[in-house]
């Protein structure tokens, strides 16, 4: 019997998680209220609030959620071979990769959802910003030390190295995006900012 509650608990929380995602995406943090997540999740008022104490509280949970995600994006970085012929090959595959990863609709509406709320709630917009983006581009930098390492790269400092090179592919289509309202890209146009980022970074740093 326990079982069985705590399993219609847990698919409450994620009903409501669900809904208070889409709810925050379509109508932004103040234009959402409590009672909107309830009805959209199907369930009463009370049983949000029995959830989650208020909604800064639930917004929170959601966005930190997200950095879950991050995980794969961490693995594929630091799997990176040293392989000197294939080197600008592996480098545009995980080019490619890290551009349909971090381009995804959802990604930059919750990028431009945190960003909106960055003053009134700084903390987590940190806290999104150390456990997501940041993790990644640690990463990158100790890829990229490994691979100067293996004297396959020149990098005196490969933090600032990540940061060129994740410049260097997001800069277009990410801006876009925030300044236009949806993503503007194709993925031709993604295939060619793998490509001609990559070139660039290594005309830098090989």
């Amino acid at each position: 019997m326990e079982a069985n509650e705590q399993g219609r608990s847990a698919r409450k929380h994620q009903a409501i998680m669900e809904a208070a995602t889409g709810a925050f995406m379509e109508k932004g943090y103040s234009g959402t209220s409590m009672d909107d997540v309830a009805r959209l999740a199907a369930v009463s008022k009370q049983t949000v609030y029995k959830h989650f104490k208020d909604k800064e509280k639930l917004f929170a949970e959601i966005v930190l959620a997200t950095t879950e995600r991050v995980d794969a994006m961490v693995d594929l970085v630091a799997g990176l071979p040293a392989d000197a012929d294939a080197l600008e090959e592996n480098l545009t595959r995980l080019a490619r990769q890290f551009l349909s990863a971090l381009t995804q609709p959802q990604v930059l509406r919750l990028r431009r959802l945190i960003i909106a709320n960055a003053d009134a709630f700084p903390a987590l917009g940190a806290a999104w910003y150390e456990q997501g983006f940041e993790r990644v581009l640690a990463t990158l930098a100790a890829t990229f030390g490994r691979l100067a390492d293996d004297g396959l790269l020149r990098v005196d400092e490969p933090l600032l190295a990540a940061h060129h090179f994740s410049g260097l592919l997001l800069w277009i289509p990410v801006n876009e995006a925030m300044f236009r309202g949806s993503p503007q890209h194709t993925e031709a146009e993604l295939d060619h900012y793998a490509a001609a980022g990559v070139r660039v970074f290594l005309a830098a740093y090989r």
